[in-house]
């Protein structure tokens, strides 16, 4: 019997913490506490997923192509690094300060005969 309690402590002693809690907080409790560890188990990814996105997009937004050589550069240095070409042109036609006026485009209605 001594051998059975060594080789089964830790089954013995979380069967008794059941046993101890669900009289006193009630089955529900222990019910609601498993369904929120498997929300959690769900939703943590799911935020990571969120995280990983915003980081990809803000990661996406300071990058420069450079309209000589085609080169790309992460926007930390004002000159290409494979021809030498000014990037500031470059990303000033990224930024999202131009008016509206300059992106968009007119549109003719004609009727359909």
């Amino acid at each position: 019997m001594n051998y059975f309690l060594k080789a089964n402590k830790n089954v013995l002693t979380y069967s008794l913490i059941i046993l101890i809690i669900i009289p006193i907080f009630g089955f529900n409790f222990f019910i609601s506490f498993v369904g929120n560890i498997l929300l959690l188990l769900f939703l943590i990814p799911l935020l990571l997923l969120v995280l990983v996105f915003i980081g990809f997009n803000s990661y996406k937004s300071k990058i420069n192509t450079c309209s000589s050589c085609g080169a790309i550069s992460l926007g930390l240095s004002e000159t290409c690094i494979n021809c030498g070409a000014d990037l500031e042109s470059v990303s000033k036609k990224n930024q999202l300060d131009k008016r509206p006026s300059e992106s968009t485009i007119d549109v003719k209605a004609e009727e359909i005969k």
